[in-house]
């Protein structure tokens, strides 16, 4: 990932001197040519901002001035900033707060623990990128007689009301493979996958509808049957004193298909690490207790009475020990690792999660899932979606009932894990880091993550992930 070799402009918005010259190192890192302006509260920064020569490329804003914080300091930052992207720098993980502001129109929102050099840039080069996109669909809505058939980009006008076509750019039939005329008698979620297995946002008519701009990855199809994986951008235009939604769609297909392969060497170097830890708990330490218990058997009979509850003591903690470490280890490393199958697997983490003593359990393995060789890799997802959830349904559910169903259903491997506890208001209830665990973990693999809850009436959990 490169940015051309040019001078940018960075504003540090931070009143803390430590995290200023942390991030100050890390551009310095990652950017050869740069200016780094730094103002210590929101005064100083509208005072800058007013400057008429004072541009930048992209701020980074502290959330946690002593003069202005949070939402209010976002909006009106935003609004004099004159387009230059934010980028948000906060110390508080509040997951709902971070779609707020990310709603509210802030480029990134990043957590300064988990700020790194790279992630930094990553988040930069995007910020810029996105703006360079967003002042390009401007420029389109502007000069739309003369640039909407020159896109080089697929770019569709739709009915804000009914979400049909009403024109197209020749770029848009040539990569999805339809006529003019045909488009104009579609929907635009008639080219939307019929199961639509990544996206970021499904409130994407509501969004059309009432303000009109919009972003986000949505997988959609061609005439052919192809599947592309696009980022779409909306926004309002005006035709012939009519509101319509323009909308651009760039194949993101191999940018994410990147991504993917990087996310997952990284989950393979986790688990190689995890399973090593494993193994050496297993191996090592816990023959070191079971010596210690031998070491301690021969002593018994040398012992005199009064010693004995203490001897006793001691051994039951040393078994007791070695359990929660047998426990810990088979969690790290999965049996399926070493030739067990999948269905012992789960039997065995439903065992050392404690279900089986707190919740009735009901296990379903489909033969069709018997018989089918997966992939050690599905496998392992599949291992670790479910342990996920395990750990939410004892964290939250309050529940007595557990039932795990896997199955294959039209070349896809489904796993379904239901209970029977509090549930919760999917439309309310942001969905928290778990939840979001899962959906990382089944997008690898294409796969979809779907949850039917409602208060008093349990939650599924539902994950679909194909096997071609």
């Amino acid at each position: 990932m490169t940015l051309e070799n040019k001078q940018y402009r960075f504003l540090v918005v931070e009143d803390n001197p430590g995290d200023f010259a942390l991030i100050a190192d890390y551009l310095e890192e990652q950017f050869s040519s740069m200016n780094i302006s730094h103002t210590k509260n929101y005064a100083e920064t509208l005072s800058m901002l007013y400057e008429a020569d004072k541009e930048f490329d992209v701020i980074l804003l502290d959330l946690s001035l002593h003069d202005k914080d949070g939402e209010g300091l976002i909006i009106e930052l935003l609004e004099r900033c004159g387009g230059s992207p934010i980028i948000v720098l906060t110390g508080y993980g509040d997951i709902s707060f971070s779609i707020r502001s990310l709603g509210l129109g802030v480029s990134d929102y990043l957590l300064k623990d988990d700020i790194t050099p790279g992630l930094l840039y990553k988040s930069i080069v995007y910020a810029i990128e996105r703006k360079r996109i967003h002042q390009q669909l401007e420029d389109s809505e502007r000069r739309y007689s003369n640039l909407f058939q020159m896109s080089p980009q697929p770019k569709f006008i739709i009915d804000p009301e009914t979400l049909h076509v009403i024109h197209v750019n020749n770029a848009a039939i040539e990569k999805y493979g339809y006529t003019e005329k045909e488009f104009l008698s579609m929907s635009i979620n008639d080219i939307r996958a019929s199961e639509e297995l990544i996206r970021l946002n499904d409130r994407f008519e509501e969004a059309v509808r009432q303000n009109g701009k919009y972003n986000g990855v949505f997988r959609h199809k061609t005439k052919s049957g192809d599947q592309l994986d696009v980022e779409l951008y909306g926004s309002p235009i005006k035709l012939n004193d009519k509101e319509y939604r323009s909308l651009i769609a760039i194949d993101a297909t191999e940018k994410l298909r990147f991504e993917n392969s990087i996310t997952r060497a990284i989950i393979k170097t986790q688990e190689d690490e995890r399973y090593e830890i494993g193994g050496e708990l297993h191996d090592n330490v816990c023959q070191i207790l079971a010596t210690c218990q031998m070491g301690l058997s021969m002593m018994k009979d040398s012992l005199t009475p009064e010693s004995m509850e203490l001897y006793n003591q001691t051994r039951n903690y040393i078994t007791l020990a070695l359990e929660e470490i047998r426990n810990l280890s088979h969690r790290l490393a999965p049996a399926f690792f070493n030739n067990t199958s999948l269905e012992e697997s789960f039997k065995l983490l439903l065992k050392n999660a404690g279900m089986e003593n707190k919740y009735r359990i009901s296990l379903s393995f489909d033969k069709s899932i018997r018989e089918r060789e997966l992939d050690k890799e599905i496998q392992l997802n599949l291992y670790r979606i479910l342990q996920e959830q395990l750990r939410n349904i004892l964290k939250h559910s309050k529940a007595t009932e557990v039932e795990v169903d896997i199955y294959l259903h039209k070349e896809c491997v489904v796993m379904s894990v239901t209970d029977n506890g509090v549930g919760f208001d999917t439309k309310l209830v942001p969905k928290g880091i778990g939840l979001a665990n899962i959906k990382r973990r089944a997008e690898l693999f294409s796969g979809g993550l779907d949850i039917v809850s409602s208060p008093g009436k349990g939650c599924e959990v539902t994950v679909k992930i194909p096997l071609g």
